[in-house]
């Protein structure tokens, strides 16, 4: 066994142990696929140890991959917290808000005011499965979205904190049957196919808690669809197909297009704020404080009468909420 393990060696290995893809690995890493294959191989040439079985279909870990993948973790979470610490307190903070609309655009927007010495630097990225992906391979600090949609393993390498419950709605054609009332009842939306962002792999958290929404209602969520990227070509794509999207009553304007509020019952989509695990950072902290005075005074937390969230949901968005400081979780 050698003495020193480059931290790059182990990052390879994660994403592949993660993904079981190479080429969604490498482009998680934002690093060539042939370059990502000789860290892995080098890996393996340390550690005298097979860690993929790999053929022309498929990826999987070995026993001794099985094994190697706990350490590893724990050896880039214990690195990436060493580098946070001494890192320049004067470096931007990176902050995937998503959208320039809705909550994490309001954190993000309060917090500047609040400390406007500091960088905090928006990237705009769809979805939380894939911003905690760039977290985790150190693009992003922090981002928004549904924390009980990342998968465990994820969530646990995380910190996050509840932030607010947004009211779901449905963005519908002003043609459209239900466009004229001012709140559309789910059962309203019996027979409907409803665009949720299915076939991205970026924005998995929203289209699950579509489908638990959509479950039992004889709703359907539309066909998988590439991944759209960026909002000019969301909005040509929605206007071209005049597709009924799920939506946030916080959600960009679309003219031609009405945002209405669920109700029958009133759908929330949790949103938490999510960080690198021993992130430390000024920039930090202030995000942190202006979700908090923003949930107390506008009462992000307290879920109307008649709402609907799924049971996991619930869980991560239970009190007590941005109580503590980085270091909780």
């Amino acid at each position: 066994m050698p003495h020193a393990i480059d931290p790059r060696l182990l990052r390879a290995f994660t994403a592949v142990a993660e993904e079981l893809h190479f080429t969604q690995a490498a482009a998680r890493l934002h690093v060539a696929q042939q370059a990502l294959s000789r860290d892995v191989r080098r890996l393996e040439r340390e550690l005298r140890a097979e860690l993929f079985v790999r053929t022309t279909r498929s990826v999987r870990l070995t026993a001794e991959g099985e094994r190697l993948l706990p350490y590893a973790r724990r050896v880039l979470a214990a690195h990436d917290e060493l580098a946070a610490a001494f890192a320049p307190a004067g470096r931007p903070l990176l902050v995937d808000i998503g959208a320039p609309v809705g909550t994490g655009h309001r954190v993000l927007a309060a917090a500047r005011a609040a400390a406007p010495e500091l960088e905090l630097t928006a990237r705009f990225h769809s979805g939380l499965t894939g911003a905690a992906a760039g977290i985790l391979a150190g693009r992003l600090d922090v981002s928004f979205g549904r924390a009980a949609g990342l998968a465990p393993e994820v969530l646990d390498r995380l910190e996050h904190r509840p932030v607010r419950h947004e009211r779901m709605a449905v963005l519908l054609p002003a043609g459209h049957r239900l466009a004229p009332l001012a709140e559309v009842p789910l059962d309203g939306l019996a027979g409907e196919s409803l665009y949720a962002a299915a076939g991205n792999p970026d924005t998995a958290e929203w289209t699950d808690l579509a489908r638990r929404l959509f479950r039992g209602r004889g709703i359907s969520v539309a066909a998988p669809f590439p991944a759209i990227d960026g909002p000019e070509e969301f909005v040509r794509l929605v206007r071209k197909h005049r597709w009924p999207v799920l939506a946030s009553t916080e959600f960009i304007d679309l003219p031609g297009f009405v945002l209405r509020p669920l109700t029958g019952p009133v759908p929330l989509a949790p949103v938490s704020m999510v960080w690198r695990r021993g992130l430390r950072h000024p920039g930090l902290d202030a995000l942190l404080a202006a979700a908090r005075r923003l949930a107390a005074e506008e009462d992000w937390l307290t879920p109307p009468d008649g709402a609907w969230l799924p049971e996991p949901d619930a869980r991560v968005m239970a009190p007590p909420a941005l109580t503590g400081g980085p270091g909780t979780g």
